[in-house]
């Protein structure tokens, strides 16, 4: 009886050391997965825009939007509510690098797409909505001061 449970305890440990082996190996490949081989290059962002100004009008009601210059490829920003404001990375994150792989905000205005690639990205939050992108855009941080609103990464 002793040699059956000797046996028992270690056929237990020779399986919980391949259960823990396989965890980590696909824990691994998960990683790998998720990883974005063509990232989009850092850029600093730091910019005020005066939302009394006419050539930000469109951001003065909820569900407006406004390109604007900076970050990699450029950046939109869309009102997502009286004091929430949301900007985002122009650069599609599907293949930032290729000049192409450009966000466009549709006559919805309530979704962005790239043209090339087809990926959809919801601007309330960045998501995408069908791909072939799977990582969501690139969001950089509002600020809302009175009537100024900062930009920043």
């Amino acid at each position: 009886m002793l040699h059956f449970i000797k046996r028992f305890k270690l056929l237990s440990i020779i399986r919980y050391r391949y259960a823990l082996l396989i965890f980590i190996f696909v824990g691994f490949l998960h990683l790998n997965c998720n990883k974005n081989d063509d990232p989009i290059p850092y850029v600093y962002v730091n910019f005020y825009v005066n939302l009394n100004l006419p050539q930000y009008v469109e951001l003065t009601s909820v569900g407006g939007w406004l390109y604007v210059t900076g970050g990699f490829r450029g950046i939109v920003i869309y009102r997502k509510s009286v004091e929430e404001f949301m900007a985002f990375e122009r650069a599609c994150p599907y293949k930032p690098s290729l000049e192409s792989e450009r966000i466009e905000v549709e006559s919805s205005g309530i979704t962005a797409v790239d043209s090339s690639c087809g990926s959809r990205f919801l601007l309330i939050d960045g998501s995408v909505v069908n791909g072939p992108a799977t990582i969501s855009l690139k969001s950089y941080r509002t600020y809302l001061s009175g009537s100024t609103l900062q930009v920043t990464n």
